[in-house]
């Protein structure tokens, strides 16, 4: 099944400057795997070493928290677009 991921300005250019991206999988974990297998730099942008989200990094399927759907194990559908959201801090 095909996703629509959306990066952030600051991690598109991970991504060859693509800020939209197709991706495969039929949970959201697939969905990030899949995309650090294609752009090895965005990797560990997204997960840590384990393959396992960042609590600072939060990720949206049809704007709904994917934290509380189960994570990295939220299905995901065929269309369904899958927003990145990295926390920023500074002062």
């Amino acid at each position: 099944m095909s996703v629509t991921l959306q990066l952030p300005t600051v991690l598109a250019k991970l991504a060859d400057g693509r800020r939209t991206l197709e991706a495969r999988g039929a949970t959201l974990g697939d969905v990030v795997a899949d995309v650090a297998e294609r752009f090895p730099g965005l990797a560990p942008r997204l997960r840590d070493g384990e393959g396992k989200p960042y609590p600072f990094v939060t990720f949206y399927v049809n704007d709904d928290d994917a934290r509380l759907q189960g994570g990295f194990a939220a299905s995901v559908r065929d269309g369904d677009e899958i927003i990145v959201v990295p926390a920023i801090a500074g002062g």
